[in-house]
């Protein structure tokens, strides 16, 4: 028969030394108890420590730029608060507005947005609106139509002595044609000592072709019954003579 182990170490037994001395109150108890938790408390501060060590590199990966894929039922306001975006929606869809368009509540699955940093610049097509106002500042400017009639020939007269620097009005025209004429671009004086001489006065403001040939203006017709031209060159002439076509009150 065995001994009964008196120098035998006995094994711990736990329950045994969790209830000893289980006659002095509840004291007993608390050490136990205390130092489970103390074992347990000590994995935790080591845990959190390597959890802040990891997370270190983690965070430093979030803040880098990222690719997000969008997907049904998203929101710029939903990505924006789950991936922490400084700014919120507003930064995100500032960051994406080229990819996201001009309504920022309108986002389809599939698109794909840039958290962290703001996405590409890519450049914008000028508006068609824009192009069409290129060209129209492009065209050259459309001619300026006159009627064909008194009115018309003198304001056309007045636009073309204005290039030459040819003084005059439309009413100091106006008055002489109306003295020599009467508006008609063929009148002719076959009468007076002009006309002896073989040149008579001719057209709206009364020129013999000597004067229309002197102070005809370049651009004009080169023919005396052309009322244009006629008040054009009359108007030179009366400027190098009286300083001005309006100065002139009776024959010239």
């Amino acid at each position: 028969m065995p001994a009964k182990g008196k120098h035998r170490r006995p094994k711990n037994n736990p329950l045994a030394r969790r209830f000893v001395a289980a006659g002095t109150g509840g004291a007993a108890l608390a050490l136990p108890m205390l130092g489970a938790t103390a074992a347990e408390a000590a994995p935790s501060a080591a845990q959190a420590v390597t959890t802040a060590v990891t997370a270190a590199p983690a965070a430093a990966k979030k803040a880098a730029p990222v690719t997000y894929t969008v997907v049904a039922g998203d929101s710029l306001s939903k990505i924006a608060r789950e991936h922490g975006v400084s700014g919120g929606w507003k930064k995100l869809y500032e960051d994406n507005r080229k990819t996201v368009g001009a309504d920022p509540s309108l986002i389809r699955p599939g698109l794909k947005l840039t958290i962290g940093a703001k996405a590409p610049a890519t450049r914008a097509a000028a508006p068609e609106r824009a192009d069409r106002s290129a060209e129209r500042k492009a065209a050259p400017a459309a001619a300026k139509t006159y009627p064909d009639n008194l009115d018309g020939w003198i304001r056309e007269a007045l636009d073309i002595m204005a290039r030459h620097n040819i003084p005059g009005s439309y009413d100091g025209i106006h008055r002489n044609v109306m003295r020599e004429s009467s508006g008609n671009p063929f009148a002719i004086n076959n009468w007076d000592i002009n006309a002896i001489n073989g040149t008579p006065s001719k057209g709206l403001l009364q020129v013999i072709a000597p004067t229309f040939e002197a102070y005809h203006v370049p651009g004009t017709a080169k023919d005396a019954y052309d009322p244009v031209a006629n008040i054009v060159a009359a108007c030179n002439y009366a400027a190098d003579r009286y300083g001005s076509i309006d100065n002139v009150n009776g024959p010239y």
